[in-house]
């Protein structure tokens, strides 16, 4: 089951966090924090992340879900594991890193929210119709 979930989740992810990335938010990202990203993207840790990341999707918040059926559940606990996850990285960020944007954090963090909350719900409904 682990493994169908995951082969599910990665699609879903990638197809709506590359849309933010790519097209809705670039500019905003660029304007703000242009000065502190690398022109050449290291692949191999993004990879890692994306892998680590919907990993997690499925075993905290979309086999729990499933097996209590619950598509708000896959919303909800989506939306939290999202928000703290991000957290992380933007809090983080703001704590440590010279002339990390305020409005970055808020921004990733109702982000991470939306866009995992939206993931799981999706994978959630996904795997119900193919009958897990």
């Amino acid at each position: 089951m682990w493994l169908k979930l995951y082969a599910i989740t990665l699609p879903v992810f990638f197809a709506i966090d590359m849309l933010w990335l790519g097209v809705v938010a670039r500019s905003f990202y660029r304007a703000q924090i242009g000065s502190l990203l690398k022109t050449d993207v290291n692949w191999t840790a993004a990879v890692l992340f994306y892998l680590v990341f919907i990993a997690g999707i499925v075993f905290f918040v979309l086999a729990p879900a499933l097996e209590k059926s619950s598509w708000r559940y896959a919303l909800f606990v989506g939306a939290a594991f999202g928000f703290v996850t991000y957290a992380t990285y933007d809090l983080t960020n703001l704590a440590t890193m010279k002339d990390w944007p305020l409005l970055v954090t808020v921004v990733d963090l109702a982000w991470g929210s939306v866009l995992t909350g939206s993931v799981s719900v999706v994978s959630y409904a996904i795997a119900r119709k193919l009958g897990m």
